[in-house]
């Protein structure tokens, strides 16, 4: 069993900061999804949102059961990195696109938990990406052989 997989105490995922901004972010894509579902809007919007949500609930499962211990031929930060700064492109231009007309409230109020749910994803890839940075026990550790000239 490689190192990586061996199993590591802490705080389970749901109460961890990275698990209540992944949380967040799932509730704030679905409550925008719902919003454009009600409101009719056009079919982008609900396919966008609704990719989202089910791209959001694939990596909570995925840390909840830590699956991503097992699973170490992929680098989930950086996937992880990666999706949530798509995420954010798309929920702008949805968020964008469904506030600049003058439409229904519900399509507004999709928009604006749009806007909400690209904030969090900023702070998702924020969170992450400060961990790669500054996780001393890392596997990308600076070595003394790196610091040589």
């Amino acid at each position: 069993m490689p190192d990586s997989a061996k199993k590591v105490k802490g705080r389970p995922f749901c109460f961890s900061v990275k698990g209540q901004v992944k949380l967040l972010r799932l509730a704030l894509t679905v409550t925008s999804m719902v919003f454009f579902i009600i409101a009719q809007a056009p079919e982008p919007y609900i396919v966008v949102t609704g990719f989202e949500v089910v791209i959001a609930l694939f990596f909570v499962i995925l840390y909840m059961l830590r699956l991503d211990r097992y699973m170490t031929f992929l680098f989930w930060p950086l996937l992880d990195v990666v999706n949530s700064l798509v995420t954010v492109t798309f929920m702008i231009v949805i968020a964008v696109l469904a506030l600049l007309p003058e439409t229904k409230t519900p399509t507004v109020l999709g928009g604006v938990f749009g806007f909400l749910t690209s904030v969090s994803c900023l702070v998702d890839a924020a969170l992450i990406y400060r961990k790669l940075l500054f996780n001393p026990g890392g596997p990308y550790k600076k070595t003394s052989a790196h610091n040589r000239v």
